[in-house]
Order: structure tokens, then C-alpha cells, then sequence
């Protein structure tokens, strides 16, 4: 067992654990929803909400996966710059997907506000910041394309930036008004919480092991044995993913993504680092990215080790960065570490597929994933309460493709890894 998703910061701050059942069955519900991370229970609310009887099979527990365990940021948007996705998909289509993933932030704050969930959420801005010069042209050209579409982004010159951050190190960058930050855990089980509270059955240690058609049904059955009859499932495993749906598994790199988190800032630091609490996240290919939660901890994440890590040790790299910026984090420490694995696809873009008749699948938020797949549960949840059809959910469908020496993938992510730190010794 994965034991990272013990050693986060947000699970030693949550010491009592909340645990759901395993599924009993034979069990019929109208949808079953594989995966208990944002995606699958935010779609589980939204489809309780609107009546239908949901029922979310989690091979461990809610929020056990990436979900519960990554940075804390909510960044809107994704990869590319809105325009690229109208000139790409056309007006309508572009213009459907390009409102729901920059709106994603005000989206998952009104989720958790008219659910009453504590996550300790907070808006004060996120930080996309230039690391080399080279870098400043691509990341003032996407702050002029979101002003294009009447988004509240501001650029910072260097010296404006300096003061936001504690350090001169950027070339530039630009602030996003509506981002921000919150506890993904607390959000993870605050959202089970209030889908069981609309009537979601939810139960944990229920991994499914095969998954049939009959007649007009979907039969689930779980590592216990027990069965489950649905209509509609969803499958929302992300970096998870195994080999229940073939081909899955193949179409995505499962690429694990590290944190580190330090010891409470003594009082000179807590107002340099991070002043205005707003979150940050590097240019580059292999993205760092910081924040300084309510408990005035500097959480900082990147690349590390492609395994299960629990120890400060494993994460030197991030570490050595994080004091290249604020060299008086050499005496504070480290209180923990953790990683997960999310998922990356080929194009950076989120992948949502129809894989049969009333069976879907949803992944690839490419480390995006808090607000965007929270956001999208509620048009899944139309989708599988019969509200709209597949072409109608924001993230254009697609044919599921494998990618091409997939087993190989460990050693072309600690290629890119090693690349980017060379080059990064040599910037600036």
C-alpha cells in the first residue's frame, strides 16, 4: 500500500480518520462512479442532487489518491491560451470549453460554499512567474490573450514581483485575480460528505475488478466479490488507472508529482515569503510550484522521484530550489513529504471519452486537476442523469489512443527531469 497519502501535511492535520465501507452487494443504483477523487465526487453530488441514486466505488478511500495530496493550488485554466482553443475547436465549441476551465475557481467556490465545506478555501490570486528571459515573451503573450477575454490578470514586472514572492529571482510574470488555494483533502472529504448527505452511496476498499455488460445494465464486481447493477458509470481513476478498462491504463502517463512541506515559518519570515498568500507556479518543463498555507507552512512541489516517497531526503532537488530562493529556509526544515501520481497525457489536455453505451471515462488534468475537475462534475453529472448527450460536455469527446512506448515512460520522465535541471543552473 501506497503509504504517502499518510504522510501529507493535510492528513497529520486531520489526525481522525473518516472511513466508508466496503461494498456489501449485490447492490443496483441508477449510476456507479469508479474513483472517490474530485472528478467522481463532485459528478456523484451533482447526479444525487438531481435525483438519481449514485453509488462511487473507491479502491481505498475518498480523497486517497492525488486528489487529497498534491499542492493546494487552484489555477484557472489549462495548458494553452484561450485562443488556441477557439481557433482549434471553432467559436461555439472553443468558447464552451475555454468558460467552464477559466471559470473553474469561481465554479469550485460556489461548490463549496452552498455545501458549507471547511477547506480553509482562500482567493488571494495565483502567480504564473518567468524563470529565465527567454521565458518572459510566452508568459506576457498568454496574460495578453486572457485580458483579450476580459480575465483579471495584471502583469508584475520584476520588481513588482519581488515584493509579492520575497526574492528577485523571476523575470516577470503575471497575477491571476481569481485563483488561490485551499486544503485538497478536507475539500476531498468534504465533497464525499456532502454527496452521502444527498444520497450517494459511497464505500471504500472496493476496488472493481471487472466490469460487464448485461442487457441494459453495467455489472461492477469488486475485489470482495461483491456486485453492483448501474445504468451509467463513470470511471475517473486519473493517474490510478489500471487495467479494468483496456487500453486506459496505456493512454496516459501516470507521472508522480512531490511536495514538500516546511516546519511553521518563525515570525521573520512569515510576512517576506509569500506576503499576500498568493500561490505560485514556475515557467519550464518540468513546473515548481509554492504556496504558504493558513498554518503559515511553505508547501512546494515538482518532479522527484517516479515511486512512493515519504521522506524530505528523496526531494533534495525541490528542497535546494526552495532555499536558492529563500536561503533562511536552511534553518527552518522540512515537517514532511509526500507524492502522488497524476496523469499527463500527449497533448496536456484533459481526455474524455464514451467508451460504450452509458459508459465514460474522464482524465488528464495534467496537474490542473483541483478546481478544473471539480468543476466538471457537474456537467457529467447531466450527462449521466440523461440531461444532455456526450457532445455537450465541455471537454470536446475523443477515441481513446494509446501512447506509443508507453512502457518506457519512467525513463523519459526522469530524461525531461534531468534536462530541466541542467538548464535551470544555467539560467538567469
Amino acid at each position: 500500500m501506497d503509504e504517502t497519502a499518510r504522510t501529507s501535511v493535510y492528513a497529520l492535520d486531520r489526525p481522525t480518520a473518516i472511513t466508508y465501507p466496503a461494498l456489501a452487494g449485490p447492490c443496483i443504483s441508477d449510476i456507479a462512479i469508479i474513483g472517490g477523487g474530485f472528478t467522481g465526487l463532485s459528478a456523484a453530488l451533482h447526479a444525487a442532487e438531481a435525483g438519481a441514486s449514485v453509488t462511487v466505488l473507491e479502491a481505498h478511500q475518498p480523497g486517497w489518491g492525488a486528489s487529497g495530496r498534491n499542492g493546494g493550488q487552484l489555477n484557472p485554466g489549462l495548458k494553452y491560451d484561450p485562443s488556441w482553443f477557439i481557433n482549434k475547436l471553432g467559436e461555439k465549441r472553443g468558447k464552451m470549453l475555454v468558460d467552464l476551465a477559466w471559470s473553474s475557481v469561481d465554479r469550485l467556490a460556489n461548490i463549496i460554499e452552498r455545501t458549507g465545506i471547511d477547506c480553509a478555501l482562500r482567493r488571494q490570486g495565483t502567480i504564473r512567474a518567468a524563470v529565465k528571459r527567454d521565458d518572459i515573451a510566452a508568459v506576457e503573450a498568454t496574460q495578453r490573450d486572457m485580458r483579450a477575454f476580459g480575465m483579471p490578470v495584471d502583469w508584475l514586472d520584476r520588481s513588482a514581483l519581488a515584493k509579492l514572492v520575497g526574492h528577485d529571482h523571476y523575470q516577470g510574470g503575471f497575477l491571476d485575480h481569481r485563483g488561490g488555494d485551499l486544503d485538497p483533502l478536507r475539500l476531498a472529504l468534504g465533497l464525499a460528505k456532502a454527496a452521502e448527505n444527498a444520497g450517494t452511496a459511497i464505500h471504500g476498499n472496493s476496488r472493481v475488478v471487472s466490469l460487464r455488460h448485461d442487457g441494459h445494465n453495467w455489472v461492477l464486481t469488486t475485489n470482495a466479490g461483491a456486485t453492483l447493477k448501474a445504468k451509467r458509470v463513470l470511471v475517473c481513476c486519473n493517474g490510478y488507472a489500471d487495467n479494468l478498462i483496456p487500453g486506459l491504463r496505456q493512454s496516459l502517463v501516470p507521472v508522480f508529482s512531490s511536495v514538500l512541506a516546511s516546519n511553521p515559518l518563525p515570525d521573520n519570515l512569515v510576512g517576506r515569503i509569500m506576503p499576500g498568500r498568493q500561490s505560485l507556479y514556475e515557467s519550464g518543463m518540468v513546473v515548481v510550484y509554492y504556496r504558504v498555507d493558513s498554518n503559515n507552512r511553505l508547501i512546494i512541489g515538482g518532479r522527484g522521484p517516479m515511486r512512493p516517497t515519504t521522506s524530505p531526503d528523496a526531494l533534495k532537488p525541490i528542497a535546494r530550489h526552495a532555499q536558492s530562493l529563500w536561503p533562511e529556509l536552511k534553518q527552518v526544515g522540512w515537517q514532511t513529504a509526500w507524492n502522488g501520481r497524476v496523469a499527463v497525457t500527449k497533448d496536456y489536455l484533459p481526455h474524455f471519452h464514451a467508451l460504450d453505451d452509458g459508459l465514460y471515462t474522464l482524465y488528464g488534468y495534467n496537474g490542473r486537476g483541483v478546481a478544473l475537475s471539480t468543476a466538471l462534475g457537474e456537467p457529467l453529472a447531466k450527462l449521466l442523469v440523461g440531461e444532455i448527450n456526450a457532445d455537450e460536455i465541455p471537454i470536446p469527446a475523443s477515441t481513446m489512443q494509446p501512447i506509443a512506448l508507453h512502457a518506457f515512460w519512467p525513463f523519459g520522465v526522469h530524461a525531461t527531469i534531468a534536462m530541466s535541471r541542467l538548464k535551470q543552473s544555467f539560467r538567469r
